[in-house]
């Protein structure tokens, strides 16, 4: 694998988490939007991610034995959470049914933050890997000075 294609798979990954992290800040925005333009409480999304092969040009498909298997990733939906939203006793409240319960999103904000913490690490690990490719390229021309 050359230095640009591990730099494009790295590139891939920061912008993959990057997507993830948006969508988990959204999520916690809006863990208490009782009423969403769809109708009913707002649902939880997450993005989907799927591989794909780290090929550009008809050149690089051509000669890329080596790295036939070397694959990015690439965020293909931002799918919804199908879970029910969560019932909470509140006669008050404006969108509270006949019984007198609310129809809260299903939003977890303990788990969006572990998700956060995984997402913001797998985004350090992308640019480390991504430093770490720089680093050799600019050791390979301080061999021919």
């Amino acid at each position: 694998m050359d230095f640009f294609s591990s730099m494009r798979i790295s590139a891939t990954g920061m912008n993959a988490q990057q997507t993830r992290m948006n969508t988990i800040s959204s999520n916690l925005a809006n863990s208490e939007t009782t009423e969403s333009e769809e109708g009913g409480p707002y649902k939880r999304r997450d993005p989907i991610f799927t591989a794909m092969p780290d090929r550009e040009q008809f050149g690089e498909i051509l000669a890329g034995q080596m790295d036939e298997h070397a694959q990015g990733v690439q965020v293909t939906e931002i799918q919804e959470d199908q879970k029910a939203p969560r019932m909470v006793y509140n006669p008050k409240h404006p969108h509270a049914n006949a019984q007198g319960y609310v129809a809260m999103p299903n939003v977890n904000p303990v788990e969006e933050m572990a998700n956060m913490i995984s997402a913001s690490r797998s985004y350090e690990a992308n640019v480390t890997a991504l430093n770490a490719a720089k680093s050799m390229a600019m050791r390979a021309l301080d061999i021919g000075k």
